[in-house]
């Protein structure tokens, strides 16, 4: 119980955090792209927030049928990193569509520490497919990059203005109109570090229970 409490504790005084400074952070780029549907022979794309092709997949196994009485349970795909970053963390679906366009099966694929341009193949397990489908499509709900990317990336998307003082000298009205780049946090639990992104769910298993902890702005 002791050990639970200063987890969440924890997780609540880092959500406080980058809370606040993602709310004077510039908004950023639109929703992410839809993932686009294609043939069981070919690859499967996902995108980033910022639209930006992160994951591609292929199909491993080729034969796909199940009906409602009798589903596929399972299925293996080849899993890429298409972005310029190491992601230490990545999960996403693998969905599956009949040939009038119905969902008829989804699967949880994830893995950990893909490099950049580095393939891995991973199942789907809960996968429960009531068709012989005719397209899927691959989604990405969890890019975790490792700590330095994540300085690295922010650095080189800063602003032009931003890093120029204006004419005169005076520094101050740049750094009042550009608020600092929201840090990569992280927590640190019996030592082993866990990152923390904006968005991305994070889970932590205390005792028995498996809490799940989400960094967002407030509405």
């Amino acid at each position: 119980m002791r050990i639970r409490n200063v987890v969440c504790a924890s997780l609540v005084a880092l959500c406080f955090v980058a809370v606040a400074r993602a709310q004077d952070a510039p908004p950023q780029a639109s929703a992410q792209a839809n993932e686009p549907r294609v043939p069981l022979t070919e690859q499967a794309v996902a995108y980033d927030l910022d639209g930006r092709p992160a994951i591609g997949a292929r199909l491993r196994t080729t034969q796909l049928t199940g009906t409602p009485d009798s589903p596929e349970r399972n299925s293996r795909i080849v899993v890429e990193n298409r972005g310029p970053l190491f992601y230490t963390y990545a999960s996403g679906w693998a969905t599956f569509y009949g040939a009038d366009n119905v969902r008829c099966g989804e699967g949880l694929w994830k893995l950990e520490a893909l490099a950049p341009g580095e393939q891995a193949e991973v199942d789907t397990p809960g996968l429960r497919l009531t068709c012989t489908p005719a397209t899927w499509r691959i989604s990405a709900a969890n890019l975790v990059v490792r700590t330095n990317d994540a300085i690295r990336t922010d650095a080189v998307s800063a602003p032009a203005e931003a890093r120029t003082p204006p004419a005169g000298g005076d520094t101050r009205a740049s750094a009042s109109a550009s608020p600092a780049p929201l840090p990569p946090l992280e927590i640190n639990v019996n030592g082993k570090t866990i990152p923390i992104q904006p968005g991305n769910p994070l889970e932590v298993i205390v005792g028995k229970e498996r809490v799940r902890i989400v960094v967002q702005p407030a509405p």
